[in-house]
């Protein structure tokens, strides 16, 4: 199995930016496309974006789109979210999660590995 490990939360002010990196203990991560999702407290894990094993067409939530880019190092078996222009209601914890299976996009079942999280909060 693939064990995936997200960094680069934080504490930010409004307006701030965050880069949160995904880390794979293998290389075959970079034939899974990856997802990103994030659970705020009592709230449903919501999807944020998604990007292809090769990097290709990346997809975003609304909520999220033209303030999130997701991007990948298949030589470092690294995926990344860069976060621009948060807001408060961005805070939350960060998942990211991979899957075996192309064309896969929003559906939180579809994704096979899950990391442990990594916290953004975000200060109006």
């Amino acid at each position: 199995q693939v064990q995936v490990v997200e960094s680069g939360g934080g504490l930010v002010q409004a307006g701030g930016s965050l880069k949160l990196s995904c880390t794979a203990s293998e290389r075959t991560f970079s034939n899974f496309p990856v997802g990103w999702f994030r659970q705020a407290p009592g709230k449903e894990r919501e999807f944020v974006s998604r990007i292809s094993g090769s990097g290709s067409n990346p997809y975003y939530a609304d909520s999220v789109k033209g303030r999130f880019t997701t991007s990948r190092d298949n030589a470092k078996n690294t995926v990344y979210l860069q976060m621009n222009s948060l807001k408060p209601e961005d805070t939350a914890v960060y998942y990211c999660a991979c899957a075996l299976r192309p064309g896969v996009v929003v559906r939180l079942t579809d994704y096979d590995y899950w990391g442990q999280g990594t916290q953004v909060t975000v200060s109006s």
